[in-house]
């Protein structure tokens, strides 16, 4: 039990920790900058290339192995 309470204690002191890094990063980066690294760290949210083919996000998961 003493272990979770320390692991829970860690997870909130590395959320604030990734809470001032994005304030820092958000605060040093250039808009270009921040365009870019929301595109890598959230691609559902980016624009899709393929949306023409008529593939959907998850489409091949439903095809595979059969």
């Amino acid at each position: 039990i003493h272990l979770m309470y320390a692991v829970r204690e860690e997870v909130d002191v590395l959320k604030e920790q990734i809470k001032e890094l994005n304030s820092l990063l958000k605060t040093l980066a250039s808009p270009e900058q921040m365009a870019q690294f929301q595109a890598q760290s959230s691609p559902a949210l980016a624009p899709r290339q393929d949306v023409r083919s008529g593939s959907s996000p998850g489409s091949g998961w439903t095809t595979q192995g059969h």
